[in-house]
């Protein structure tokens, strides 16, 4: 049987320097949970699996709000495994990411690596909406299928807008089904590990860093926009946090918004 659900997480600044959470609302296969958070100025909300999910069929979504002001990280505890559903009638599972980032706000959102079952079918959403001082840093990392499997069918879709506009609309697919050529030379070759990392800050109004290779297998590219993403493959998923941790911490110099 599907489960449709929806977790809710909003963070709103405390008027002491520092950021609450009114609203951190569970739902299904999604548990929320206030954690400690290794910065003060930034509250913590992780996400917790409560149960296997995504399984074919299933309809999950989560959706966070940072407020005004607010400072904010989010996380989760594991990988997300997306599976076969139990039958063959069960279709393809959705998981719909949305992000909501005020003025002068900052949204950190981590979570640990989704990764394509063989046999499963997702569908994976990322909508994040912008004020014009928020600032978003943003990380996605796929691994295609488990170790010794071949992977599941998996497609994303990432948009940002910022005030109003568009930043980024990128679309990814992989595994049965996928437009030819996805795992070929001239895109994974060989790699089953697939992440990106997103910054956007209004610090790079004043200048973007010119585009790189970062290793063999990695690229960071300004965008048209104060934002800048890295683009990286690897062979395991070890090797591509490694990548996009590094690329990061390149990247962490930025505003800490207009507040």
């Amino acid at each position: 049987m599907s489960v449709s659900a929806t977790a809710r997480i909003t963070a709103v600044a405390d008027g002491r320097g520092g950021t609450a959470l009114p609203v951190l609302e569970s739902d299904g296969p999604l548990a929320v949970r206030r954690t400690r958070s290794p910065d003060p100025a930034y509250a913590r909300a992780t996400v917790v699996g409560a149960m296997s999910a995504p399984l074919g069929g299933d309809r999950l979504a989560i959706e966070v709000r940072a407020e005004d002001c607010a400072r904010v990280t989010v996380d989760s505890v594991a990988a997300t495994v997306a599976l076969p559903g139990a039958g063959p009638d069960a279709g393809p599972a959705s998981y719909d990411v949305r992000l909501r980032v005020g003025e002068g706000a900052e949204l950190r959102w981590l979570p640990e690596q989704l990764v394509s079952a063989c046999g499963s079918e997702l569908d994976m959403t990322t909508r994040a909406e912008l004020a014009g001082t928020a600032r978003l840093v943003l990380r996605e990392e796929q691994i295609l299928g488990r170790h010794g499997e071949r992977t599941g069918r998996l497609s994303t879709h990432l948009t940002v807008r910022r005030a109003g506009r568009p930043l980024l609309d990128q679309q990814l697919a992989y595994g049965p089904g996928a437009p030819g050529g996805w795992d070929g030379a001239a895109v994974l070759g060989g790699h089953r590990a697939v992440g990106q990392l997103l910054v956007v800050d209004p610090a790079y109004d004043d200048g973007l860093p010119a585009p790189r290779l970062i290793g063999p297998t990695a690229v960071l590219t300004p965008l048209a926009g104060p934002a800048v993403l890295v683009t990286a493959i690897a062979a395991d998923a070890r090797l591509l946090r490694t990548v996009l941790d590094e690329a990061l911490e390149t990247l962490q110099n930025g505003s800490k918004g207009v507040c």
